[in-house]
């Protein structure tokens, strides 16, 4: 017991002092720290966040979208706004609404209008149909939507109300039914204090089946934010460019810590790797937040890069799907030792961090545990495997989420949660991910993870996206296919990518089948939707 004490006294004073780095602690005047506490007290973590960044930085710029620039003063007002106009049309804490925007104002307006009401906030992927979109708004008890207008053809039928955020046109919208409209006609007065704190559903990827809804906490703790800041060398006060969805995990999660931290952030609509690279240069920008597939695309623009001066980039934080090695590599030639790795998942959030050393070093790894999280790694009985050796990857570190909206949860052992990932340590204990622990396929008795043939394929020049997955199979149960993007005027054949399979891993692990495709199926996040896959689709 007093062993454990000790470990947890030593564990916040080392996040303490991460956080004290950041410059997030600097001294404020009295009457400051009163308000920012009482609204952060009043509107929750997110919501409050929103005030209390007003509070403290006021008409400094906050958020750069394709309008122009809004402060911390801005956003806050507008949220504000839009918050009031909610509650005289009748919305109470515990309602449900579901926010289906790009990056954008408007995602901002609608997510701390709603957190400052203390509503039940879902955030819907823009890639769904409409048939999803119902089946969520319906399974979630959603009653509200803000959407962007080119999605308005996916309304779901019979919701209470609805409001657009962003349409096509020069303004982000200004009939009645929209953000802008409630913004500009709201009346002045106090908001109502919610009677509860506000709740975020994310939805699962649904890459490998349907998404479900994890329901996370509006905060975290001291040790958890000590662990980003501890391996992350974050700034208050900087210049973030946050690319993935905000309705993504990492999206959100880089909103709002770049919000907390005063930091301006910039984001675009859709991500275009040249805009990327030049708005990178042009703005000064000292964090970028990337999912792998980004990086991926502006590794292609090849020698191009080079043209700009990045050189105010400190920190590339990736996340969202596995790194392959050969973009870690590429990253840390390209931009320099600023690469930083953040493994988890929506259900247990972060369990690993990697830094730039650690890709030099061993370029496929995630990192190590971040302070505060032990990661176990079980075998199918539930008990530690060898070390080196390759098992279930189960994470404690008190951030887990709080379960499905189904009622369902993730398998706990020990305490420990399972990510849904496999993976193994290296003699340096740098934690490596194998792969998805429903993508194992058992082919004539033997295991195979289709991510170590797709992180071999995806190291030769000629190759420039690769997926492999399992399908049926006669004789053997399962076998491996492979599905590969050709590198732009590459020649390539199937019995290429077969000999050069069986020429570096077991004869069980060469690909039966080589599709040839001209792009791989990715959702909004930049994840490849491998369930699309099993047809072939050959070209």
């Amino acid at each position: 017991m007093l062993t454990e004490i000790a470990n947890l006294a030593a564990s916040n004073a080392q996040a303490l002092a991460a956080v004290a780095r950041t410059g997030l602690m600097a001294p404020e005047r009295p009457d400051k720290l009163v308000r920012i506490g009482t609204e952060i007290a009043r509107r929750g973590p997110i919501g409050g966040a929103c005030s209390a960044a007003a509070i403290r930085w006021g008409e400094a710029p906050a958020l750069t979208d394709e309008l122009g620039t809004l402060s911390f003063e801005d956003l806050d007002r507008r949220s504000n706004s839009v918050a009031r106009a909610w509650a005289d049309q009748g919305m109470r804490a515990g309602d449900g609404i579901a926010i289906l925007c790009r990056n954008h104002r408007g995602f901002l307006d609608a997510t701390f209008a709603a957190a400052k009401l203390g509503l039940r906030v879902v955030f819907l992927n823009t890639d769904f149909a409409g048939p999803q979109i119902d089946d969520v708004c319906r399974r979630e008890r959603l009653d509200t939507l803000v959407y962007d207008a080119e999605y308005g053809d996916r309304v779901p039928a019979g919701l209470e109300r609805s409001f657009v955020a962003w349409t096509d046109d020069s303004e982000p919208g200004v009939g009645p039914a929209s953000l802008e409209r409630l913004i500009a006609t709201s009346a002045e007065g106090p908001l109502p204090v919610p009677e509860a704190e506000p709740s975020v559903v994310l939805l699962t990827s649904g890459t490998t089946g349907t998404p479900k809804g994890a329901v996370r906490g509006s905060g975290g703790n001291l040790v958890s934010l000590g662990a980003l800041f501890e391996r992350i060398p974050l700034r208050a006060r900087e210049v973030s460019w946050v690319a993935p969805p905000f309705f993504h995990a990492l999206g959100f999660a880089g909103l709002v810590l770049s919000l907390s931290l005063g930091s301006r952030i910039h984001t675009r609509r859709r991500f275009d790797a040249a805009g990327f690279v030049a708005g990178l240069a042009e703005n000064r920008v000292t964090t970028a937040i990337v999912v792998p597939a980004m990086l991926q695309r502006t590794l292609e623009l090849g020698e191009g890069v080079r043209g700009y001066d990045t050189s105010a980039l400190r920190i590339i934080l990736c996340s969202g799907a596995q790194l392959p090695g050969p973009t870690a590599t590429g990253t840390l030639e390209l931009f320099g030792d600023v690469l930083y790795v953040l493994y988890g998942s929506t259900e247990v959030a972060f369990a690993a961090i990697s830094v730039p050393a650690d890709h030099r070093a061993a370029p496929a790894t995630v990192g190590r545990p971040t302070l505060g999280t032990r990661v176990l790694l079980l075998d199918d009985r539930g008990a530690e495997v060898a070390p080196g050796a390759t098992g279930r990857v189960f994470v404690s570190n008190g951030i887990e989420f709080a379960g499905y909206t189904d009622g369902g949860t993730k398998e706990v052992i020990d305490g420990a949660m399972s990510s849904g990932d496999v993976g193994h340590f290296d003699a340096d204990g740098r934690l490596f991910i194998d792969g998805r622990d429903d993508e194992m396929i058992v082919s004539g008795g033997e295991n195979v993870f289709p991510q170590e043939v797709e992180e071999l394929l995806i190291g030769r020049d000629d190759v420039a996206e690769v997926a492999a997955i399992g399908v049926a199979d006669a004789d053997f149960g399962q076998r491996l296919a492979a599905y590969v993007v050709p590198s732009a005027g590459a020649k390539l054949t199937a019995e290429e990518i077969q000999a050069h399979v069986k020429r570096h891993l077991a004869r069980y692990k060469v690909p039966r089948d080589v599709h040839f495709l001209d792009r791989l199926p990715r959702n909004a996040a930049g994840k490849i939707v491998k369930r699309s896959l099993g047809d072939g689709g050959e070209r």
